[in-house]
């Protein structure tokens, strides 16, 4: 399973449960939408968190809004 509290987007310090809350609460569809969204600050610093993960690992926003889509998260 995810660590939930896992932190994704480092830059901001937010976490996993965090950033799908905001998805789940501004109806996020995308992740255009997702980064464009000023009420859940996330990839504007470094990016990293974007594709790849700040490790390099998957662990992205990528990641985090595909399991927002699927219900598992």
């Amino acid at each position: 399973m995810f660590d939930k509290e896992r932190e994704i987007c480092v830059c901001n310090s937010k976490s996993m449960l965090e950033i799908a809350e905001s998805i789940k609460e501004n109806n996020i569809k995308n992740m255009q939408e997702l980064l464009d969204c000023a009420i859940c600050d996330v990839g504007d610093k470094c990016e990293s968190c974007i594709e790849d993960g700040y490790e390099n690992d998957g662990y992205s926003l990528a990641m985090v809004l595909s399991l927002v889509k699927q219900k598992r998260l």
